[in-house]
């Protein structure tokens, strides 16, 4: 069973910076997709940023681009470099991953498999 342990939430003024952290375990292929979704009070959950196993693809929603980037240290870990946070980017913020095989070298923005317990950002104006 696949599991994913993220770090890094917290609470920062507006303008400021966080990194999240996620790193997944308990695979059989030790090699997986990942992204990151957030949750905001009363609304879905949506897709921030995804980065392919490899790390050569990446994706953003049109409201992070130019100030969150993804990245990842290995096949396993990944990062969430936010900048110039605003207080709408508060929420509660899930990675996500699918295990996958060597030729699956690509990012999706939906329907991954495993998700993390999620951590809290909060920005405040």
């Amino acid at each position: 069973q696949v599991q994913l342990v993220e770090s890094g939430g917290g609470l920062v003024q507006a303008g400021g910076s966080l990194r999240l952290s996620c790193t997944a375990s308990g695979g059989t292929f030790s090699r997986y997709r990942m992204g990151w979704f957030r949750q905001a009070p009363g609304k879905e959950r949506d897709f921030v940023a995804g980065i392919s196993w490899s790390g050569g693809s990446t994706d953003y929603a049109d409201s992070v681009k130019g100030r969150f980037t993804i990245s990842r240290d290995n096949a396993k870990t990944v990062h969430l470099q936010m900048n110039s946070l605003k207080p709408e980017d508060t929420a509660v913020y899930y990675c996500a991953a699918d295990e996958v095989d060597y030729s699956s070298d690509y990012v999706k923005n939906w329907g991954y498999e495993y998700w993390g317990p999620g951590t809290q950002v909060t920005v405040s104006s």
